[in-house]
């Protein structure tokens, strides 16, 4: 199936924003882009016009409000049911804890939120993509299925022996499989008929003696989301 290479350039340099530290030049965005630097120049100026991007006063590139206009609107009540959720326990395990959900047979992150007062917190960014065949949050979103439901639907994602027993246990867990030394914990969540969904936290896997204190604040904040969501 065809496709706009304009569009897929423009999409990626916000992704290159977005995932950058610091804030890039046009030369470094283009040689990232591997394009000239007067087509980088041609799709960051139409960005800026729709308030995608912005200039700082070194001539930087970064993020403007538009996204985030747009980002309120992906899985808005998602967002707003489990931002509280997120943000009690990120702080009271000092952990980072996120949203994550199924999207194009990729696991996205929604949303996440880091502890205040943690310097080992894992960081685990909004926009964060991986396979749906690492990390615990697929597994999670993988047991809201069997396996029979699964492959019947349309994806190119095999269904894991893991989800069979996250099915069974109500949560999933990996270790070693995005970042290596790094555990995630992870629960569905329950919102029938949206996207299928996943709450999460992200730790370095030295410092939690148990597990079992993590995983029963994560089923009660997916239920307390859930709940939510319900009306």
């Amino acid at each position: 199936m065809p496709t706009s290479q304009t569009l897929s350039r423009g999409i990626r340099v916000l992704e290159i924003v977005a995932n950058s530290p610091v804030h890039l030049s046009i030369a470094e965005i283009a040689e990232k882009l591997e394009v000239h630097r007067s087509i980088a120049y041609r799709i960051i100026r139409t960005l800026e016009q729709h308030h995608l991007l912005n200039r700082d006063e070194a001539g930087h590139i970064r993020s403007a409000s538009g996204l985030a206009v747009l980002a309120r609107s992906v899985e808005h009540d998602l967002q707003a049911a489990a931002t509280v959720e997120l943000t009690t326990l990120a702080n009271e395990l000092s952990m980072t804890a996120f949203v994550a959900v199924w999207e194009y047979d990729l696991c996205t992150t929604l949303q996440s939120v880091s502890p205040l007062n943690s310097q080992r917190a894992i960081v685990h960014r909004p926009g964060s993509v991986h396979g749906m065949d690492v990390g615990a949050a697929g597994i999670a979103i993988q047991s809201h299925y069997s396996k029979e439901q699964w492959e019947a639907m349309d994806t190119t994602v095999a269904y894991r022996d893991a989800a069979v027993q996250a099915r069974s246990n109500g949560y999933a867990t990996s270790e070693n499989e995005v970042i290596k030394g790094v555990t995630s914990l992870a629960v569905p969540i329950e919102q029938p008929g949206q996207t299928p969904a996943a709450l999460a936290v992200v730790f370095a896997t030295s410092t939690v003696d148990s597990r079992e204190p993590v995983i029963e604040a994560l089923k009660l904040a997916a239920r307390r989301i859930s709940r939510k969501l319900a009306g």
